[in-house]
């Protein structure tokens, strides 16, 4: 039943991400097998197995996929301070001649530094830019994903 419900949603399909991956599942903590005749008495249990299977599938899916697209962390010493430069090639299609990480920074309360800025195709995941001043910033093509902007300022910004 897993299979015909992976079958009809490619994007659970583990040959997409090259990673195999296996769900078992198993109504005790001995992996004793289950005769025939009992094996159908139960359709709730094959159901809930067959939900809990998919759901493992499709979070596995998810993180797998989100950590193959994005480089690894920079380990540049002043990566944070680079937002206050912004793309030096000021592009709003997201082409930079080096990347602009700023995943994990903390820029709350930032008032003056990030104002104007480009941080088009930025790398921002996970980072605070709360009660920060980013008026008239262009933030194109940036990666976002669990960033805060509680109280951020964007007017006239381009956001896309």
């Amino acid at each position: 039943m897993l299979s015909r419900i992976i079958n009809k949603m490619p994007w659970l399909s583990s040959s997409s991400t090259h990673v195999p991956l296996r769900v078992t599942c198993s109504s005790s903590a001995t992996s004793k097998r289950v005769p025939k005749s009992e094996e159908s008495s139960s359709p709730l249990r094959t159901v809930a197995c067959s939900l809990l299977a998919v759901c493992t599938v499709a979070t596995a899916s998810l993180v797998i996929a989100a950590n193959q697209r994005l480089p690894p962390l920079s380990t540049e010493p002043n990566r944070c301070e680079r937002a206050f430069v912004g793309n030096t090639i000021c592009q709003a299609n997201g082409v930079y001649n080096k990347p602009l990480d700023l995943r994990f920074c903390d820029y709350t309360n930032e008032k003056s530094n990030l104002k104007g800025k480009s941080v088009a195709a930025a790398l921002m995941s996970d980072a605070k830019f709360d009660g920060a001043d980013m008026s008239e910033a262009v933030m194109s093509k940036a990666y976002a994903v669990g960033a805060s902007f509680k109280g951020t300022d964007f007017s006239n910004a381009v956001l896309d």
